[in-house]
């Protein structure tokens, strides 16, 4: 999901709880819970919400993707590639996984 859609979705999120809290304060207890419980909801699906076979620091960093949904560009040490290669269901690109030995984290880069 893109950066622009992430903060839309967190401001009709922010946008619902509000409005259910305002609802609320008018005594129309009903209508007010399911709007705070929405946004909530919205909220914290934006904020959890991680890209397919990033690595975290890409992710922090809001670096583009790569194609397949991978990373930009073929991880460097410690990683190192793997045999396994596998066809991304939603995009059709083919990823290799790389892994860091030391601490097991993997990263994807089409191939």
């Amino acid at each position: 999901m893109s950066t622009v859609m992430r903060w839309v979705i967190a401001v009709i999120g922010a946008g619902l709880v509000l409005t259910g809290l305002i609802v609320l304060a008018a005594g129309e207890p009903g209508p007010g819970l399911w709007s705070i419980v929405v946004g909530g909801v919205a909220i914290v699906a934006v904020t959890l919400e991680r890209t397919r076979y990033r690595s975290a620091a890409a992710e922090r960093g809001a670096q583009d993707h790569g194609p397949g949904g991978g990373e930009t560009s073929r991880p460097e040490a410690p990683f190192r590639p793997t045999d396994e290669i596998f066809i991304d269901p939603t995009s059709g690109h083919r990823l290799r996984v790389y892994l860091d030995a030391s601490t097991g984290e993997r990263r994807y880069f089409a191939e």
